[in-house]
């Protein structure tokens, strides 16, 4: 097996998809040892610490990488598979900000009521327990929440040498912020340029489907992850399989948009795997699906897509990769 650990240095780390060198190069079959920071850099570590005080924008939500995949060229698609997703700290921060969340004013919803206050949460992050315990600000109300560690952003870097700040989603993944990114997902991202290039952060102990607030329980986390390659085979926009349901995404403005383009890419991908004329698969996902909501926060927002494969009759997808990274990550963890 083929096991390569990364942890970067603070200045090692990225703030955008495309326009920055490769770290390190890795072959198809690889299982990576990640260091992720949180969103904040590592900045916010108390409730006295102001993201707007302590962190500097446009330096937020750091990712680790990117890394170039040997082989992948446009019109492939790069697999990667969560094997481990681990809190790195005893305790993670969430805060509120001016000008930033669901329901609040932003800089294009212009309000004349006042910003909301700025104000940092500070969890307590109990693995052995499997809780993160929330604290209220302003009262003595406590209780534990299950911990569920995902990752928020994910991706590639773009086509035509564009680069994107790592808090916009879009077709290349970037700052999604899905729930649905937990360890024993398989993710599959197109590659747009030589060796894909894909990078990973922003993790979170847990989040609400929404990110509401603007921000998750933001957590630095040690991430395992196996990589694979999957030649000539495109992907439109970021998908995900985990043993039960296959997953599309869609990010954009107005969050219609983005769950218009993740209803079109599931119902497209599942006619394709199964012949099925695409009026038959659009009803069958119509009748069967969820949408389990990314964010409603970020420069775009983004809208999940999910159906059972069992109602698909079990197809191989992508050449069975979530199930061959599944086994590499299984045997990984029996040889810690």
């Amino acid at each position: 097996m083929n096991v390569v650990s990364y942890r970067p240095t603070p200045q090692e780390l990225a703030y955008t998809f495309g326009g920055r060198p490769a770290v390190g190069t890795v072959r198809p079959g690889t299982v990576l040892e990640l260091y992720t920071e949180d969103c904040f850099g590592g900045r916010v570590r108390s409730v006295g610490d102001l993201p707007s005080k302590v962190c500097e924008f446009p330096y937020l939500n750091p990712v680790t990488g990117p890394f170039h995949v040997e082989g992948a060229e446009p019109g492939d698609t790069l697999a990667l598979h969560f094997v481990a997703i681990e809190p790195a700290r005893d305790w993670a921060v969430s805060t509120t900000f001016p000008h930033f969340g669901a329901l609040t004013a932003t800089h294009s919803t212009a309000m004349l009521h006042p910003p909301l206050d700025e104000v940092v949460w500070r969890y307590d992050v109990d693995v052995d327990k499997g809780v993160v315990r929330y604290h209220a600000r302003r009262s003595d109300f406590t209780v534990e929440l299950p911990l569920d560690p995902m990752h928020g952003t994910v991706g590639v870097a773009p086509g035509a040498a564009e680069a994107r700040m790592t808090i916009t989603p879009d077709a290349h993944g970037g700052n999604m912020d899905t729930p649905e990114l937990r360890a024993g997902v398989t993710v599959y991202l197109g590659v747009n340029v030589a060796g894909g290039l894909f990078a990973i952060g922003d993790g979170h102990a847990r989040q609400g489907h929404g990110e509401v607030c603007g921000t998750a329980v933001e957590a630095a986390m040690n991430t395992v992850v196996a990589v694979e390659l999957i030649k000539g085979v495109s992907t439109p926009w970021p998908r995900l399989e985990d043993d039960g349901h296959l997953m599309s995404t869609g990010s954009a403005r107005p969050l219609e948009d983005a769950y218009r383009i993740s209803q079109h890419d599931l119902v497209t991908w599942a006619a394709g795997l199964t012949g099925l004329d695409v009026l038959d698969a659009y009803q069958l996902v119509s009748q069967a699906g969820q949408a389990p909501v990314g964010n409603v926060c970020d420069s775009n927002y983004t809208m999940v897509a999910k159906l059972p494969k069992d109602y698909l009759g079990g197809p191989a997808v992508y050449e069975s990769a979530h199930d061959r990274l599944r086994a590499l990550g299984r045997r990984y963890l029996s040889e810690r």
